[in-house]
């Protein structure tokens, strides 16, 4: 991601995209018999044959400079002037497919081809691994998987999803590398970069059809109402029915950070709850999260997205403690949608552990966990859990009891971390979406 402000080309540490490697330059291989590297890629290609089919593995140099087992997805040949004939869409099977990118040939290790590899052990643990801190830099903001869909299913969404189709999106001063396939309509398959308007989200082919779209656009934030402002920060409400072509431009962009999780068919049904930075020129969105109007499972969160300029900066603990602030306005409880995936669940638990444990550490005499959930709006099943997960509870004579040490309410709250961003009730002034009708 790149700051266009100023026209310099900045690394942040918020890149998920370029990961741990952000920023870092391809060393230019050694040969210790003096052969130039275009000399020793091209004996390797008289060796392999090229072009490489889809479904071969190799070993293909990555942005850290070191070589990571890839999968070819897909192949393309290059323009007549290109020196080689092919690129190569892979994915990097020890990593996210978040990360998957066209290669050219001179990236791969050609005497590591393998050809004829049994599907099933496709994940199979490989001798390059990565370092525990790589693993966290790709995984961190991942919460998002694909624990409802079943084996056919999943094949299905992974064929026709395989190749990222935008590979770059330009949004208010950010270029930001985008992660996953988003389906645009068929007049953008010939894209690669697109322009976002950061205020109505209409999203172009080119840099000046944005300009000119922005000296007619009269929007400065999203097209809905302002129900939180604290200092810099605010909230906006649209509901997809009143802004459909907003709501639908919105989960077009968020496709592209999320994996599955898309809203762009039924944006009528949901309301969003889009989070912005607020400057002399305008509101500018930083996250959302969406609910649906009306949830008989008590979901009060349906996707959730920072955008990786923002990432890192407690916005997404903001945005969850903001839903169970409408839940209480509301006088329910509520829950994220489900099934969550491993790291949705450890974002949540890390919430619920840190609102949880601050009760209990400050409350005098016993607390029950339907007090709990009236509190805090968190369903029991939810504290429930997240109090088992700790060892804080335990069943006696037909009911749960709670065990709150305070040293190890302590030891526990250290280790869920920061909160975030603290929501400030006294500023948010909502009306629930019922009681609007």
């Amino acid at each position: 991601m790149v700051s266009i402000d100023n026209g310099s080309i900045a690394a942040t540490a918020n890149d998920h995209a370029a990961a741990a490697a952000g920023g870092v330059t391809f060393p230019s291989m050694s040969h210790s018999n003096g052969v130039q590297p275009d000399s020793d890629t091209y004996r390797k290609r008289k060796m392999t044959s090229i072009p490489l089919e889809v479904g071969t593995r190799v070993n293909c140099r990555w942005r850290d400079g070191k070589y990571h087992p890839v999968k070819v997805i897909e192949r393309r040949k290059l323009p007549a002037d290109e020196s080689n004939d092919y690129e190569y869409y892979v994915h990097y099977t020890e990593f996210n497919r978040r990360l998957d990118e066209w290669i050219k040939v001179d990236q791969l290790d050609l005497n590591s081809v393998e050809t004829d590899v049994d599907e099933k052990v496709e994940d199979k643990v490989t001798s390059l691994k990565m370092t525990r801190h790589q693993k966290r830099k790709i995984d961190e903001t991942h919460v998002e998987g694909h624990e409802e869909l079943d084996a056919a299913s999943l094949r299905e969404h992974e064929e026709f999803t395989k190749v990222k189709n935008i590979a770059t999106m330009e949004l208010g001063r950010y270029e930001i590398e985008t992660w996953y396939f988003s389906p645009f309509p068929p007049e953008y398959n010939d894209c690669t970069k697109l322009f976002f308007c950061e205020f109505c989200l209409n999203f172009m082919k080119r840099k000046e059809q944005l300009q000119r779209h922005m000296r007619k656009c009269d929007l400065k934030h999203p097209p809905g109402d302002e129900i939180y402002r604290n200092g810099t920060l605010s909230m906006f409400e649209v509901d997809g029915k009143k802004n459909k072509v907003y709501g639908q431009n919105l989960c077009y962009l968020a496709k592209l950070f999320l994996d599955h999780k898309t809203l762009y068919y039924d944006v009528d049904l949901f309301l969003f709850y889009v989070l912005c930075e607020c400057d002399d020129r305008g509101c500018h969105m930083v996250g959302y999260f969406s609910k649906e109007k009306h949830s008989e499972e008590s979901y009060n969160l349906a996707c959730i997205l920072t955008l990786p300029p923002y990432q890192r900066k407690g916005y997404g603990k903001f945005l969850i403690a903001f839903s169970y602030e409408l839940s209480k306005k509301e006088g329910k409880v509520g829950t994220p949608e489900r099934p969550l995936s491993d790291l949705g669940l450890l974002s949540y638990r890390g919430y619920w552990t840190r609102v949880l444990l601050d009760i209990l550490k400050k409350h005098k005499g016993n607390i029950s966990i339907k007090e709990l959930s009236d509190m805090t709006a968190i369903r029991a099943e939810d504290i429930l859990s997240t109090l088992q997960s700790l060892e804080l509870i335990q069943y006696r004579k037909g009911q749960h009891v709670i065990c709150a040490d305070p040293k190890v309410l302590d030891r526990h709250l250290k280790a869920a971390g920061r909160g975030g961003l603290d929501v400030d009730v006294a500023k948010l002034i909502w009306t629930p979406y019922k009681e609007q009708g």
